[in-house]
């Protein structure tokens, strides 16, 4: 098929680079110059596994091409997915600025019938008003042709994208024209030859179908997180709980550990957006309020306990923190737990000294005057960043973090002290090694109390 995807970020360049894979002529309008003569020379601006040889293959071949002329990209498309931007607005719900402005501009420049297609997470209705959009700029110039609107939610996890596209464990539409699912049933045919898992609905369920999934995954975390609270003044391990009620298939293991938060591009601004627009509808979402306010007093764990540790005498203590990114696999630092402890750090006087395979630069980019300073340094090497330290705190549970050299981490702090924010150790093998554990949800290991000093 002939393909146009508009928006080059992170949707976008998954859509395009694995719908190229699948022989179909793809071509991705995006508006930064810079960032289109980026990827027409295989450069990829985001970090995930996988992409960056896959788009270079279809560069190579022909299948994928990008350019920031809109006309060009959409002269010969059957299909138009919308892949941009959708941030959460002051009030937390949805902008849609950009997928109005989408819209708007298919209305100036489309001159032919053609299924276009919300990729982008948005509210439910938004479908009908990029419709109506696109077909009113249509009717003014006069054009004969029409088109429909469908709905084909994204869900890409960060670190595993390229994975979750070309094998998904489901595919939802929401059309409610038979020839525009017909279209889109032939377009995925490709992925789902092993397991016909494509859902179709209407519109609007899908729509939502999108912001109830986010949401019910947040709701499982901030539930296992409260659950950690009461298990930590209880004296019980949330680790043994978590194997309790995760061998029961009705709740089953996904999403029910413990940690410092969640964060990233969907969970924070999704919830935030499904409560916004069941105020608009008079319906108060007790529990999504819940569920956010939980997950934000999660991220501020991580720095209470290193404060207690400390007898509330942070300045000068340097602390060792792996993991910056708000997931393992990305680089991503959006609603990342780690800018909220990072930020209190710096804030309390203590020296950072910062490890992440992938996110140090982005890092770098928002800390100038810290780094200047000698207060945050970051640092590829997880042992490098322990040297000296009085603490180390585990905020992201990349694999290079799994099985490290302890006594060589024990030898180079000053205090063998480990804040475990995702309880991925063993507490009494790292208590047998002299280190004072502390998890989330789990009882204190070992002996290392700070003095006052």
């Amino acid at each position: 098929m002939q393909i146009c995807v508009i928006g080059a970020g992170y949707v976008g360049l998954v859509t395009a680079t694995c719908f190229a894979e699948m022989g179909n002529q793809v071509v991705c309008v995006e508006r930064d110059p810079q960032r289109v003569a980026m990827l027409s020379r295989g450069e990829v601006p985001i970090y995930e596994p996988g992409l960056e040889a896959m788009l270079r293959a279809q560069l190579t071949g022909g299948q994928l091409n990008f350019t920031s002329q809109l006309k060009a990209g959409i002269r010969r498309a059957e299909v138009i997915f919308i892949a941009v931007g959708t941030p959460s607005g002051e009030d937390g719900s949805a902008d849609l600025s950009h997928v109005l402005a989408v819209a708007d501009e298919l209305g100036e420049r489309l001159d032919h019938a053609c299924l276009v297609v919300d990729k982008s997470t948005v509210p439910v209705g938004t479908a009908e008003r990029v419709a109506q959009r696109i077909n009113a700029g249509l009717a003014r110039r006069e054009q004969r042709a029409r088109v429909t609107v469908a709905s084909n939610p994204e869900f890409l996890k960060e670190g595993s994208a390229v994975e979750d596209f070309m094998r998904p464990d489901r595919v939802i539409v929401g059309c409610d024209d038979e020839r525009g699912r017909e279209l889109l049933r032939r377009l995925y045919a490709p992925f789902l030859r092993n397991h016909d898992r494509l859902l179709c609905m209407g519109v609007r369920a899908a729509e939502f179908s999108k912001y109830a999934a986010n949401a019910f995954l947040a709701t499982k975390i901030s539930f296992i997180n409260e659950m950690a609270g009461i298990c930590a003044r209880l004296g019980v391990d949330i680790e043994q709980v978590r194997r309790g009620i995760g061998s029961d298939r009705r709740i089953g293991t996904h999403f029910i550990y413990a940690g410092c938060g969640y964060g990233g591009s969907c969970f924070p601004k999704d919830v935030k957006a499904l409560i916004r627009t069941a105020e608009h509808e008079g319906i108060e979402p007790g529990i999504l309020r819940a569920v956010e306010a939980r997950n934000a007093l999660q991220k501020t764990l991580l720095f209470q306990a290193l404060r207690e540790h400390f007898n509330g005498h942070l300045h000068g203590r340097v602390v060792a923190l792996w993991g910056l990114a708000f997931k393992p696999g990305t680089d991503d630092l959006r609603e990342a737990p780690s800018l909220v402890l990072l930020e209190a750090l710096l804030t309390a006087g203590a020296k950072v000294q910062a490890c992440d395979p992938a996110a140090t630069a982005a890092v770098a980019a928002r800390y100038p005057a810290a780094i200047e300073a000698g207060q945050l340094v970051l640092s590829e090497s997880p042992y490098a960043v322990t040297q000296g330290a009085d603490a180390l705190v585990l905020v992201t549970e990349w694999k290079q973090f799994r099985q490290p050299d302890f006594p060589r981490i024990r030898g180079a702090m000053r205090m063998p002290v480990l804040f475990d924010g995702r309880n991925i150790y063993d507490a009494d093998q790292l208590a047998e090694l002299g280190f004072l554990y502390r998890g989330i949800g789990r009882p204190a290991s070992g002996s290392c109390k700070a003095s006052a000093a």
